[in-house]
């Protein structure tokens, strides 16, 4: 039995990202003020019970007592106005807000792998992640890019991609947290395939399989006949090519001053950028707190919210919770028919 069958509804794994951040009181605030939530999702936090309460007493002017510790997210009863915590290792009420710390590093990327082992188990149907540090993970001592990479290591996947997504528009990258120089190499003709045919194997699984996807160029005008630049000749126009011959409605490679507002305007539904910042630039500075991030090759949901730790504000209680209670609205959406995205995913790769 699934956690999903026995609630009636998907069970969500939240992990609390890094305490010295915005995570706990961005949790807190979801937990404790949209009990909307509770009609489409079970959540329950994997993360530390001290730093909840911290930012419940200490931010938000309520009472520790609303945070509660569950053995399991099978203990909980999913009440409103109430945070159930699955805790994960020591307590963390020592973290100083703001500062960068191996202690919270360390955590932030247990949370996430408990998180993992309960979705393995059955216990959980998705995975709703706050922001972590990438500085304080590499000083905790775990050497992960980021979020995604470590969600795939662990669940053994090799095609995977970060996905920007806002209401129906999605952004897939074929490099994210690397060097750009990195990035130039990372857009590799094997990686570019594989990502179309995840694209490719995603659309079909929401329903529009026959849906254009749009191919980001490298280089300015996509090359412009190569004048500037070879990549977008020599290894995405030929990756289209091969896309289109196997049944993939891939476009490109197109301007991506020019794709990416036609994406924003309507056109596009499913958009392949090359590198990290041509798709988080124009996303986040579009989208803002309507967008999220989904992690599509998984075997479970995961949608993260598209921020960081910011800890600049953390413990000011200036934060906004408006994209992580998106993200679990979202993984809510996606969890119950995500065994059909994660299949034909698989069978794209294997193919």
């Amino acid at each position: 039995m699934t956690a999903t069958t026995q609630a009636g509804v998907p069970t969500l794994a939240l992990t609390l990202g890094d305490v010295a951040g915005i995570g706990p009181e961005i949790t807190a605030r979801t937990l404790l003020e949209h009990d909307e939530l509770r009609t489409i999702c079970r959540p329950v936090v994997i993360g530390d019970a001290e730093a909840l309460r911290r930012a419940v007493t200490g931010v938000l002017g309520r009472d520790a007592g609303l945070v509660r510790v569950v053995d399991r997210p099978a203990d909980a009863t999913n009440d409103p106005g109430t945070i159930e915590v699955v805790q994960d290792g020591p307590p963390l009420g020592h973290v100083p807000y703001g500062e960068l710390s191996p202690d919270a590093g360390d955590a932030a990327a247990r949370f996430v792998m408990r998180a993992c082992d309960l979705a393995r188990a059955g216990e959980v149907d998705g995975i709703v992640t706050a922001p972590l540090n990438k500085a304080a993970m590499h000083a905790g001592g775990h050497h992960w890019p980021g979020h995604t990479e470590l969600l795939a290591h662990e669940f053994g996947v090799d095609n995977f991609s970060l996905v920007l997504s806002a209401g129906e528009l999605y952004f897939f990258h074929l490099t994210t947290h690397v060097s750009l120089r990195d990035a130039i190499t990372g857009v590799s003709a094997e990686r570019t395939d594989n990502v179309l045919r995840l694209v490719g194997s995603f659309a079909g699984a929401l329903g529009t399989p026959d849906e254009a996807i749009g191919v980001a160029g490298l280089n300015p005008h996509a090359g412009e006949n190569r004048l500037f630049g070879d990549e977008d000749a020599d290894v995405l126009e030929p990756a289209v090519r091969r896309a289109t011959a196997a049944g993939i409605n891939a476009v490109g490679p197109l301007p991506a001053d020019a794709l990416i507002p036609q994406a924003v305007n309507g056109k596009w539904r499913f958009v392949v950028v090359c590198y990290h910042d041509q798709g988080h630039a124009p996303f986040k500075a579009v989208y803002g707190d309507d967008g999220v991030n989904i992690t599509v090759g998984l075997p479970v949901v995961r949608v993260s919210v598209d921020h960081g730790t910011a800890f600049d504000i953390a413990g000011t209680g200036v934060a906004r919770e408006a994209s992580l209670v998106l993200a679990a609205r979202r993984a809510a959406e996606l969890a119950p028919g995500w065994h059909q995205v994660w299949e034909t995913a698989r069978s794209a790769a294997a193919s």
